[in-house]
């Protein structure tokens, strides 16, 4: 048995290095492990759908259209200018209205990669002919997008409560993210001024209260999207599945009849998009479901916190090793495949030195999408280089201020659980 599990992690790392799809790097794992089991190869295309089947996964596809939807419809430019009307004046305006718009933008499309692509269009071209240096506009973008995932609604949070079993409330995630991405916006906000300030960058003049006023109303529209979502949730209305699918519609409809954005060629743009990023989040949920099965039956989970108990019991400790694991997987794999991969096997770990599954979804959140702005494979990060046209080697010269303070934002995380708990406790009863 031991040797059937290194054979599997042998194959995953080969296809990994070798640029193979994630997904089928998992699903050729998994039907070698069975083979070498001597058990019916049939037997991974059965929990491979076992694992698409499950009735939650329907809130995955609503949310990722309901973020294309008000990508290409209008709702990222309103939210651009509401930023602007109320942090812009600061020295480096448009980077304090970076932050502020990714966590308007991220906490209605939860999509990072969405984010970056929406928001950077417009900002970073703009911080460029306001003076701002390239690498800092790409930078505040595409450290700010993790916003996306943290604030809800996120679908990864969705995915998380699935990999963890399906028995984590994802409501209690969606509410565990607000604080904690909060927070980490508030750093981010912070690291952007103190360069802004050192580089000398310029401050936009103030518009009045009257300014603020206007583009909230025309930015409130877009805004309710999340409301709906989030209230409807709290106030017992939908479920998530069905709060992701009044969302789409809602942002349809604001799109189509309030702002009048919406053409039917990016109509088009926005379901193709979505079918395919659903499509590929779907192949992973299921080839993760039949490598899940072969840790499962090799007990990986009970043999590596064994291993990890065996280094230290100081709950500390395991928490940095998890931490500093996660930070390097993240610069290698696709957070959706990580989050399927590494929850089963991570899980049992904080859990048997007393961490919440909620809170350690948070952690593991906060930690893959710092994962997505670091090369070699950061999706962000690539993004945001591309709408800058700059290369990767220079913005990674200057990001650290803003990694710093992502860095920040997880340590609080990770060693404060009232700061991901406490809203689920108050609005929800979670764990009560």
């Amino acid at each position: 048995m031991e040797f059937g599990l290194i054979l599997i992690f042998v194959i995953f790392a080969l296809g990994v290095v070798t640029g193979l799809p994630v997904a089928f790097t998992l699903g050729v794992s998994a039907l070698v492990g069975f083979l070498y089991e001597d058990i019916n190869p049939a037997v991974v295309f059965q929990q491979m759908t076992a694992g698409m089947s499950m009735f939650s996964l329907l809130a995955i596809p609503f949310f990722i259209f309901a973020g294309e939807i008000m990508l290409h419809g209008g709702i990222a430019r309103r939210l651009i200018s509401l930023a602007s009307a109320m942090v812009g004046w600061m020295r480096g305006g448009l980077g304090m209205v970076d932050v502020s718009a990714s966590m308007l933008f991220g906490g209605i499309s939860g999509s990072a990669v969405a984010d970056t692509s929406a928001l950077g269009t417009i900002l970073i071209p703009a911080m460029k002919d306001k003076g701002y240096g390239t690498d800092y506009a790409v930078n505040v973008t595409i450290c700010a997008s993790i916003a996306g995932i943290m604030i809800p609604p996120s679908h990864n949070m969705i995915i998380y409560s699935l990999a963890a079993g399906g028995g984590i409330s994802v409501s209690a995630l969606f509410f565990a993210g607000i604080v904690p991405g909060v927070i980490m916006c508030a750093l981010l906000g912070i690291a952007a001024y103190a360069v802004a300030v050192k580089r000398g960058y310029p401050a936009e003049p103030w518009g009045g209260l009257r300014h603020v006023f206007l583009t909230f109303i025309d930015a409130l529209p877009g805004l309710m999207t999340a409301v709906i979502i989030l209230g409807g949730v709290l106030g017992g209305v939908f479920t998530v599945t069905e709060s992701a699918a009044f969302g789409a519609l809602w942002a349809v409809a604001v799109t189509l009849v309030v702002y009048r954005a919406l053409t039917w060629e990016s109509f088009k743009i926005a379901v193709a998009a979505s079918v395919r990023t659903t499509a590929v989040v779907l192949l992973l949920v299921g080839t993760a479901t039949a490598f899940g099965y072969l840790l499962a039956l090799y007990q990986f989970a009970d043999l590596l916190t064994k291993a990890m108990l065996s280094v230290s019991e100081n709950p500390i400790v395991i928490l940095l090793l998890i931490n500093v694991a996660l930070l390097a997987l993240g610069c290698v794999m696709d957070m959706a495949a990580l989050i399927l991969i590494c929850t089963p096997i991570f899980l049992p770990v904080v859990t048997s030195i007393g961490m919440d599954p909620v809170q350690f979804g948070m952690v593991m959140m906060m930690n893959l999408g710092l994962g997505l702005t670091t090369p070699p494979v950061g999706a962000v990060l690539f993004v945001g280089c591309a709408i800058g046209k700059v290369p990767i080697e220079q913005v990674i010269r200057t990001i650290w201020p803003f990694w710093g303070a992502i860095l920040v934002a997880l340590a609080l995380t990770t060693y404060w659980p009232a700061m991901s708990l406490t809203l689920p406790r108050l609005l929800l009863g979670y764990g009560s």
